[in-house]
């Protein structure tokens, strides 16, 4: 548990790194239970940079998401763009970015942040689209598709994100922040009907719900 500062004392001991990956990820359960997402994304954090401090490490990789950033209605953001989070998922993530700032510049803590695309790859958790539509499909169940499904999302193998921390603890700057991207872009829908058509299931299966 990321908010007990003894279990966090006991696992920080002897680190020089940190990679903080641990989150509430999902917008839709953010919808229903906020509480939830702003212990674990923001005191978690709070604990985490608190403890780290302490410990003098030498680096804090902070993990956090290009959510942040909102609705984008052109192009790709920027790091210098302006957070506009639009769930309670987005804003407990914004929220632990600055906070993790203010300990870079008020405690000079060793501090670099990371915002990522959609990650899919093996094992992931299958409340996340990709694992949700294919194990849904499996067993000849519908899967939900928002509004028209026009959006787009950019997609991010999970051995590339992981590789770009790898690179971003070793070489980023300490206060900066780093866009991480796949740079494969697509509407929500294409990628539904590709899986689809990957699968051999046909397009009753996508059942339209209202945009979230």
């Amino acid at each position: 548990d990321i908010c007990d500062p003894k279990a966090v004392e006991r696992a920080m001991k002897g680190c020089e790194l940190v990679v903080h990956f641990a989150a509430e990820t999902h917008v839709d359960r953010s919808i229903l239970d906020a509480g939830a997402f702003l212990r674990t994304n923001v005191i978690g954090t709070q604990v985490l940079l608190d403890a780290a401090l302490r410990h003098k490490v030498r680096r804090f990789l902070h993990v956090s998401t290009d959510e942040v950033y909102g609705s984008v209605l052109r192009g790709r953001s920027k790091e210098g763009d302006r957070l506009e989070p639009n769930s309670p998922y987005s804003a407990s993530k914004a929220a632990s970015d600055l906070l993790a700032r203010s300990y870079f510049v008020t405690h000079k803590a060793p501090v670099v942040t990371t915002r990522a695309s959609n990650n899919y790859g093996p094992y992931q958790y299958p409340e996340k689209a990709l694992p949700l539509m294919i194990t849904n499909f499996i067993e000849d169940r519908p899967f939900p598709q928002y509004g028209d499904g026009k959006q787009i999302r950019d997609w991010l193998h999970v051995v590339d994100h992981a590789r770009a921390i790898l690179l971003v603890l070793e070489k980023g700057g300490l206060g900066e922040i780093y866009n991480i991207g796949g740079s494969y872009t697509c509407q929500n829908r294409e990628l539904i009907e590709r899986v689809l058509k990957l699968m051999g299931k046909a397009k009753a299966m996508i059942v339209q719900v209202e945009d979230r």
